[in-house]
């Protein structure tokens, strides 16, 4: 490639209730909301987790979002089951376990439990937190 570097910048979320979502992405997960604004007819919210921002807006005029598939498991593994992105992820430095019962206790729910033995390259524990608007998240074992 030129002379270009990448830096990752953000996930970038369509929200049916951008602000309860940013609360939830903040409540939940630890994420600070840093800036709250409006960009072509629609609330955008930054939620930044260690330098990584999620960013999360409501509907544009004029747009009419669909609802993805919601994670399914396949035996060894676990997809969408459609084109696109499938699910965002973050690492847990700290146990797995204790962190999603914590998650648990307020009122999170799972697609996939803290599990070791769903066939992947990854070598440890892993878990599917269902997120606002449909949004899956990949738990790692760190």
């Amino acid at each position: 490639m030129a002379d270009a570097s990448l830096v990752f910048e953000h996930i970038h979320i369509i929200s049916e209730d951008p602000q309860s979502t940013a609360a939830w992405y903040a409540d939940m997960l630890g994420g600070e909301i840093v800036e709250t604004y409006e960009l072509r007819g629609a609330p955008q919210i930054a939620v930044v987790f260690e330098g990584i921002t999620v960013l999360i807006r409501g509907r544009r005029p004029g747009e009419n979002p669909d609802r993805t598939n919601s994670i399914q498991s396949f035996g060894d593994f676990a997809s969408h089951n459609e084109w696109g992105m499938d699910h965002f992820a973050f690492r847990v430095h700290g146990d797995l376990i204790e962190f999603c019962n914590s998650l648990k206790e307020k009122g999170a729910t799972f697609s996939i439990e803290p599990d070791d033995s769903i066939g992947s390259t990854w070598d440890g524990s892993l878990a599917y937190l269902n997120g606002p608007d449909g949004v899956s998240i990949e738990l790692l074992q760190a």
